[in-house]
């Protein structure tokens, strides 16, 4: 049975990292794609795809962003992430912001990368289209099928094809390592079951970080239910980690701002 309306549409930016292989001191987020800083073409997805309030997770060289985003207005409210701890540390920072939306069901709270300009509000749209299908899902998660899944987060299935947890590549066995379906970092989520897992989150033996995917797992192991979308296409998730990926990035963004004739390029 699909689901009611939810109360609430909110989107969390994960926008604190200083992108080290950038070979610049700026944040990565505020470096430009299609001429303007990156994080704009992401919270313009948000927006476009039916997202009312965006909460960006900011911290190094905070006010940079800040500046990158103040055309937004109100739109945009900001928490700061003191440590950069992981994923899951990120967003538990975003937590006071959802005091309300986390005491009872039914807020949606789509969490991004800021550093990931390709995003179509068509992605965002089939994640809440999914997500409202039936009542009582507690997440939803997009992915990506590509042939070089290097660096990424890969999708562990099990015998029957239903989704079991993301493993990072740093924590992935050999067998685990050819798997190319991939995670791109696209969530969304009910806002109550989020914050609920986010708290029983441990901190990773190896990286010593809190990974924001652990949430997924921690779902389904409590019986909640995790939808799963093969709805990215390979080009969207391009990683931006040095100044030639940056380049080519601004180049498939222009690209298809040019053919829409919108500054966000098509949806």
């Amino acid at each position: 049975m699909p689901s009611a309306k939810p109360k609430s549409i909110s989107a969390v930016i994960l926008a604190a990292g200083k992108g080290t292989r950038m070979k610049s001191d700026l944040p990565k987020v505020v470096h430009p794609v299609g001429g303007r800083p990156m994080v704009c073409a992401v919270v313009d997805a948000c927006l476009a795809s039916g997202v009312t309030r965006v909460v960006a997770v900011v911290g190094y060289k905070q006010e940079k962003v800040r500046e990158a985003l103040a055309s937004y207005g109100s739109k945009v409210e900001y928490v700061v992430q003191e440590e950069q701890l992981g994923t899951g540390h990120a967003v538990q920072c975003a937590a006071s912001a959802f005091s309300k939306q986390s005491a009872e069901d039914g807020h949606e709270v789509l969490v991004l990368c800021g550093d990931g300009p390709l995003i179509r509000p068509a992605t965002i749209k089939k994640m809440f289209e999914r997500q409202r299908a039936s009542s009582g899902t507690a997440a939803t998660l997009a992915t990506a099928v590509i042939d070089d899944p290097q660096g990424y987060g890969r999708i562990a299935r099990d015998g029957q094809g239903r989704f079991q947890a993301i493993v990072e590549q740093k924590n992935a066995t050999p067998e685990q390592l050819k798997i190319k379906e991939v995670n791109p970092s696209y969530y969304l989520y009910d806002a109550k079951r989020l914050f609920e897992a986010l708290r029983d989150v441990k901190r990773n033996g190896l990286t010593g970080e809190y990974y924001l995917t652990d949430t997924l797992e921690l779902l389904l192991k409590n019986g909640k239910r995790v939808e799963v979308i093969e709805a990215v296409p390979p080009e969207d998730i391009l990683s931006i980690n040095t100044l030639e990926d940056l380049a080519k990035v601004d180049s498939i963004y222009r690209s298809r701002a040019g053919s829409t004739g919108s500054k966000g390029g098509a949806s």
